[in-house]
């Protein structure tokens, strides 16, 4: 699509062109117009002069014709003179016609027919003179001298006819040649623009077709990138079907393997409690029925098996809770944090009545959260805090929520741990304290992450070595 402006470009410059032609053209007619009617009355002028010339050889041969006729009586000589009488009168008229524009002229013509009429008269009384055989009459009318002066006042009438003309021929002629050079001045313009306008149409569309032939060419470009793109998406949303189909297919089999690996924990950590049960009663059969019969280190063999067997027992419950808690499905809703805390934080106190703990749970909690899996997050990490600041004569723990972190925390000034193994906390069996100091299973933190996983959130831990610790989790 052209741009906008071209479109009005191209019927301006042809309106501007149209209209300097147009120019050009009624300036040089005009010229040529005044030109040749410059020639018309110098041509004009020249016919005046011609005339006055041809209506005194008129007169002259009425004269010539008559003074013959009049010196032999010979009846020839009068045909010039005849022929005068006839022309004379259109011939006075025409020139009458020629300087009906020129009063002057008007004036001397009629001064001219009158001395015309008055000499021709002369000139007939002669002849008729003549012809009677009046010889003296006729010897006195020509010894006069009256018909020399009236020749004489006609040629001076004629004189001045023609010095007029020759008065306006110089006139005109010079006014020709002005509007000759006028109209070759005006010619040489209308001619440079003409060629100017020329030029500039010729540039412009010569850039015009260099501008469409590179549009031509970018939209051919464009046409090829543009196949090329198509191409290319095409065999992207392949390779995304393709990777789709083998990420379906992977996921399929991790899910499987999952499940399958979970059924397996779960037997096994299942049927692992009949032998245990097993063991632990007949060593508490043994302890109670047979303490007499053995001596002090079978019994202390006795309470280290009874310790080993409950000791299996718990970390069979954990992994359990832990399956659980993969297996379950997550049903969100709103949950009040804080009366969760609360709860958990009362029956943390009866399990520790000999403890000095500071408990602070900020009120107004609340978060969207599968509730079952939440209860056993902050049951953990709540009872990690008390576990772990056993070693404190006055423990502080806080449960609460971090505007600038947008994340709640558990805190506690219990025995830290050293942020150098913070990525091994929430591993399963991973422990950062010796069995002996902390109780415990090794798997707690393990589910706490599980379940934050599962809320896809995200949890961190900050801690000192004996300056306590902070737990910080989301819930995505």
């Amino acid at each position: 699509m052209p741009p906008k402006s071209n479109r009005f470009i191209v019927p301006l410059l042809l309106f501007a062109a149209l209209a300097v032609v147009a120019l050009n053209a009624f300036f040089a007619f005009r010229a040529v117009e005044v030109l040749v009617s410059s020639e018309s009355w110098v041509q004009h002028t020249w016919q005046v002069i011609y005339q006055v010339e041809l209506i005194m050889s008129s007169a002259k041969d009425a004269e010539t014709g008559n003074r013959g006729f009049l010196i032999t009586e010979d009846a020839s000589y009068l045909a010039p003179y005849l022929s005068a009488l006839k022309e004379l009168p259109g011939e006075l008229d025409t020139f009458g016609k020629l300087t009906a524009d020129n009063p002057s002229q008007g004036k001397r013509l009629t001064e001219m027919r009158a001395v015309l009429n008055q000499r021709l008269t002369l000139l007939a009384q002669g002849i008729v003179q003549r012809q009677s055989g009046d010889r003296d009459s006729v010897q006195a009318l020509v010894l006069s001298g009256t018909g020399k002066v009236e020749m004489d006042h006609l040629r001076d009438i004629a004189d001045s006819m023609e010095s007029e003309e020759r008065r306006l021929l110089v006139i005109r002629t010079a006014q020709t040649a002005n509007s000759s050079r006028r109209a070759r001045f005006t010619l040489g313009i209308a001619s440079a623009l003409d060629f100017m306008l020329i030029v500039l149409m010729f540039r412009y569309f010569a850039s015009e077709r260099a501008q469409r032939m590179a549009s031509e060419a970018a939209a051919v470009a464009l046409a090829k990138s543009r196949e090329e793109v198509e191409r290319n998406a095409a065999e992207v949303t392949l390779l995304n079907q393709t990777l789709e189909e083998r990420v379906r297919l992977r996921t399929a089999e991790l899910e499987t393997t999952n499940r399958e690996l979970e059924a397996f924990s779960y037997s096994v950590s299942h049927d692992l409690r009949a032998p245990l049960r097993t063991i632990d009663g007949f060593s508490l059969a043994l302890e109670e029925d047979y303490a007499e019969l053995i001596d002090a280190t079978g019994r202390d063999y006795v309470r280290r098996v009874r310790n080993g067997v409950q000791r299996m027992g718990q970390l069979i419950d954990a992994l359990l809770q832990l399956s659980r808690i993969t297996r379950a499905e997550i049903v969100r809703s709103e949950v009040d944090l804080s009366a969760m805390a609360k709860v958990i934080v009362g029956n943390l106190k009866e399990e520790n009545p000999e403890r000095n703990i500071d408990f602070e749970v900020e009120d107004g909690l609340r978060g969207e959260a599968d509730p079952k899996l939440l209860q056993v997050a902050l049951e953990n990490l709540l009872g990690n805090a008390v576990k772990f600041s056993a070693k404190v004569p006055h423990a502080t723990i806080v449960f609460g929520w971090d505007a600038a972190k947008s994340a709640w925390f558990v805190k506690d000034n219990g025995a830290g741990f050293d942020m150098f193994y913070a990525d091994k906390l929430f591993n399963a069996f991973n422990r950062l304290h010796g069995d002996k100091d902390f109780k415990g299973s090794g798997i707690g933190l393990a589910t706490v992450a599980r379940v934050i996983r599962r809320h896809h959130g995200s949890i961190w831990a900050e801690g000192v070595v004996d300056h306590g610790a902070t737990f910080w989790f989301t819930l995505g």
